[in-house]
This record gives structure tokens, C-alpha cells and sequence, in this order.
């Protein structure tokens, strides 16, 4: 089997006949020309792997032949062999997209490195990906098995994030599979370590825990809030790690990434009550009891987030900080996101700005609503992909951009993150039983109680009593609480979409990054 087909041009082709045969032993097949016009016909009939291109020929010189072959076949990969290593060739050359350049006289192994190089990458990154994560395999399956705290499970689901990502470059199926499997374990058991845990890290008395959605700001914000520095705190709606990971390397060309870090939502990890309590700094059955009148429970009429601003003044003047100038943005559709880059110079006179980005929310829910959207973002790396390509071209990256160049900090989190849901819950509940597929309140909830956790006292989780006896309970991994009525209709249209509210790594770990300006 060949390892590749090459097409080697050079006006004096017979001198490289030893070179060719070498290359032909290694497993390559090569065909030799002595043109660029017979060269660029060529590359037009056949299916070529990679050009070896020397660079001064008479008739038609190595780059007007490259500029042709480029026309022919945008990606194909040609590695110029010159014997002039002036800057200006160098640039012309790198311009004209070579992929790679050799300098004569070339011996066969330089040759050999750069076909291996542009031919075999792929394949030697996806082998040596699979073997690391076969070897990783074992550590993280002990560290799963071995009683992790918080901390460490945010160091496990770091991990399994690098692998995700990782495994994108190997196109092993089984491999991937293999990695699924044990994102789902990790799940499982997650899942038992919150039910355990979750009800004391909540209780206000608690003398140990993770920082929170209600403590995010004391602990992660307000330290690196100075007067003279202007800081921004970005919350990116429902944006996961891995999503995170996707946009990053697009942060890191305006901005010097100081500290990477991640934080629990409280439950449920739903915008209403992990927003909230991150602007509040209080859990959402506090929030309640100090604003009775804009707290809203998921059945009741208006609004669930309109209040934030008024939450965040609160608590400012709470951690006395009231004497900080702040701003509230919130970027809700395309013009509020125009209006953000058109003002955001003006933000510079404050010590906090606060924007909240609802972009990814909308996603996640448009992808079960538009047909559209459930092609775009079928899976895991389309999901990741989509959000690259939205940050990308978005008002709020334009915005950015704009003061990168000022004496800023930055500091991006979410409220949230979201699951890809493939297991159907069978609940039963009476009418005022609530909608969300991964936690629902209700009076007389019927359901399996080793899906779900369930808080048969809302206050315990941190939470509001609804109405007299309403009880909450919480999808576990990639569940979702479906309604026996209509009930394959329902699994059918919400299978593989992704949802948030319940407990797992993808919901509940989620980032908390600070950066500052390059040169600041």
C-alpha cells in the first residue's frame, strides 16, 4: 500500500533519480516532471498527495507553477526546493501558502521529514493520542475510584476535557467510544458525590465547601478589583469548559491569560437561579426572603432575570464595596450587542463593568427549537465549533478588541453549563408540575428515586418553597424527566439536545478565567 502519491518537478529530474528510489523503498510513489506547465496538467487529471517544487526552472518559474496549482487545488500541500534563501523569495514563497521550503543540495532524509511531516501527521498525532490516553486511562479511573473532594473533581473533569478534545485529532472509533464510556462513569459517580455532599455545602452554616455561584464574586472577583483598573466581568451564558477551551486561543490573542479556574453552579443549573445568585451573592431562598417582590419561582408570571442589576448593588453595598462605579450591560439580540461596541469606551471611566452575554443560552435552546440548529450543533465538537465561529464574528469579540490595548482586567465566567441529553426519566406530576427536562417542582412527584435527587424540602437545596409541600428533584448524567403523556414524541424531539438544570461535570464545573491586557 502507498503511503502517498508525490509529484516531483525539477527541470533537471534525471539527477534525482537515487533520491527518487529512496523515497520509493520508503512506500511513496513518485512521478517526476521536468515543467510547470506539464506539471499544472498534471495535478488537473490526477489525485497527487503532496508537489515538490524546485524553484527555478526556465519557461515557467516554481511559484508562478505554485500560484497555478493553488488555482487548481486550494489545499494541496507543495514543499518549494530552492537554492536562493533570500527573505524576499522567503516571503513571496510563505505568501503564496507552501507548506513547506527545503534549500538545495537536499539530501533524501530532509526530503523524507517534510512528506512524513505534511503526510503522516495526522496519522502519527491520532496513534500517539490514542496511546497516551490508553496510559492516561488507568490514573483516571483510579482517581474516579478514590473518594475525590471538590477539588479534585474539578481536576478530573479538566482532564476529561483535555482528552475530549484530544481525541478529536485520533479517528479512532473505538477509542472514542472507550472515552465515552468513561465520561459516563465519571458522571455516574459524580452524581452520587453531589447527592452526598450538596445539601451540606449549601447550608449557610457550612464550614467548608467550593466557591459557588453565591460566593463567585467575593472570592473570584471582588480581590481584583482595584480603583484606577478598570475590570470587566464578562458572564458568557451557559458556556461549558470544553466551550471555553474552543474560544480560548481567540481571548489569548488580545488578552494575557492569568489564571484559568472553575467554580460549581448551584442547583438548579438554570439561568433563573444560578444567575441570580452569582449577581445576589446569596442563595436563591435568600434572595427571596430579602426581594420578595422580584423574585419570581419558575410558575409564576414575568420575567426571571430583571432583576440583577438591583441583586448586584445589594451586594456591593453587602461587602461594602458601594463606593466602587459600576455599570450593568446586558446583551440580549444582535443591536444590544452593537450598542455594546459602539459604548464600550465610555465603560472605561468605571471600576466594575458588568456585561452579561445571553448568545449561548439562546443557542442551546434554539437547538431544540430549529431544525436548523440540530444540524449545526448535532454533538460535542460541532457545539464547540459553532460557539468558536459565533465569538469569533461577534459585536461582543469586536468590543474586546476595542479597549485590549487599555490597562484592564477581565474576568469571564458563566452561570452555567449544559448536558447532551440521551436517557428518558419517567415522571409523574399533578398540573402545576414545572416544564424544564432536568429538574422539575411540583406537588406529588411521581418518579424513580435512583434518577433523580430529589429535595423533598426545597429549603435544604438552598431553595424557595414554591407552594406548600413542593418537592425538587434533579436529572442525573444525560437524563432527561419526561411525561408518560405524549412520552415518545417527547424523546424522540429532545434526544441529544443539550439541556441544562440537573447535576453533571458538563453543568455544574464551569469556568471562571481572568485575564488582563497584554500591556498592562
Amino acid at each position: 500500500m502507498s503511503l502517498g502519491k508525490i509529484l516531483w518537478v525539477d527541470d533537471e529530474i534525471e539527477s534525482l533519480r537515487s533520491q527518487i528510489l529512496f523515497l520509493e523503498n520508503k512506500g511513496y510513489e513518485v512521478k517526476g516532471m521536468t515543467n510547470g506547465f506539464d506539471a499544472i496538467d498534471f495535478v488537473k487529471e490526477n489525485p497527487i498527495d503532496v508537489v515538490l517544487l524546485d524553484e527555478t526552472m526556465p519557461g515557467i518559474t516554481g511559484l508562478e507553477t505554485l500560484a497555478k496549482i493553488k488555482e487548481v487545488n486550494q489545499q494541496m500541500p507543495v514543499v518549494l526546493i530552492t537554492k536562493n534563501e533570500t527573505e524576499n523569495l522567503m516571503d513571496d514563497a510563505i505568501g503564496s501558502q507552501i507548506t513547506d521550503y527545503l534549500i538545495k543540495p537536499v539530501n533524501p532524509n530532509q526530503v523524507l521529514l517534510s512528506l512524513k511531516k505534511i503526510i503522516d501527521n495526522k496519522r502519527l498525532v491520532a496513534e500517539k493520542t490514542t496511546t497516551a490516553y490508553q496510559q492516561e486511562f488507568r490514573s483516571l479511573f483510579m482517581a474516579l475510584n478514590s473518594n475525590p473532594n471538590y477539588n479534585e473533581w474539578m481536576d478530573i473533569y479538566k482532564k476529561l476535557v483535555y482528552w475530549e478534545l484530544e481525541m478529536e485529532k485520533s479517528d479512532s472509533p473505538e477509542m472514542r467510544e472507550v472515552f465515552q464510556t468513561q465520561k459516563q462513569e465519571a458522571n455516574t459517580e459524580f452524581f452520587k458525590f453531589i447527592s452526598k455532599n450538596y445539601a451540606r455545602w449549601v447550608n449557610p452554616r457550612a464550614e467548608e465547601g467550593p466557591i459557588m455561584s453565591h460566593t463567585l464574586f467575593r472570592f473570584k472577583v471582588m480581590p481584583h478589583v482595584e480603583k484606577g483598573t478598570p475590570t470587566f466581568f464578562l458572564l458568557l451564558d451557559n458556556l461549558r469548559i470544553d466551550q471555553w477551551k474552543a474560544i480560548q486561543p481567540i481571548f489569548a490573542e488580545n488578552f494575557r491569560i492569568a489564571e484559568e479556574d472553575s467554580f460549581y453552579s448551584i442547583l438548579p443549573t438554570a439561568t433563573q437561579y444560578s444567575r441570580n445568585a452569582i449577581f445576589a451573592g446569596l442563595m436563591p431562598i435568600d434572595i427571596e426572603k430579602q426581594f420578595p417582590n422580584q423574585w419570581k419561582n419558575d410558575d409564576e408570571e414575568g420575567g426571571k432575570n430583571l432583576y440583577e442589576e438591583d441583586f448586584f448593588r445589594a451586594q456591593m453595598k453587602r461587602l461594602k464595596r458601594d463606593d466602587l462605579k459600576f455599570s450593568y450591560t446586558k446583551v440580549l439580540n444582535y443591536q444590544a450587542g452593537q450598542d455594546l461596541v459602539n459604548n464600550i469606551h465610555n465603560l472605561l471611566n468605571n471600576d466594575i463593568n458588568v456585561i452579561v452575554y445571553n448568545f449561548v443560552d439562546m443557542l442551546s435552546h434554539a437547538r431544540t427549537e430549529m431544525e436548523v440548529l440540530k444540524e449545526l450543533a448535532s454533538d460535542e465538537t460541532s457545539y464547540r465549533s459553532i460557539t468558536a465561529s459565533w465569538f469569533e464574528h461577534s459585536p461582543l469579540h469586536q468590543a474586546l478588541k476595542k479597549i485590549a490595548d487599555k490597562k484592564i482586567n477581565l474576568i469571564l465566567a458563566t452561570d452555567h453549563g449544559s448536558v447532551r441529553v440521551k436517557t428518558p426519566y419517567k415522571v409523574i406530576g399533578d398540573k402545576q408540575t414545572t416544564t424544564n427536562l432536568r429538574y422539575k417542582h411540583g406537588r406529588n412527584l411521581n418518579y424513580e428515586a435512583k434518577e433523580v435527587l430529589a429535595f423533598r424540602d426545597p429549603k435544604e437545596a438552598g431553595l424557595p418553597v414554591p407552594t406548600v409541600n413542593s418537592s425538587f428533584i434533579f436529572a442525573r448524567g444525560d437524563g432527561f424527566l419526561c411525561y408518560p403523556n405524549n412520552y415518545n414524541y417527547y424523546v424522540n424531539y429532545y434526544r441529544n439536545t443539550f439541556q441544562h438544570g440537573g447535576i453533571s461535570l458538563e453543568e455544574m464545573i464551569i469556568p471562571v478565567i481572568r485575564m488582563t491586557s497584554k500591556n498592562g
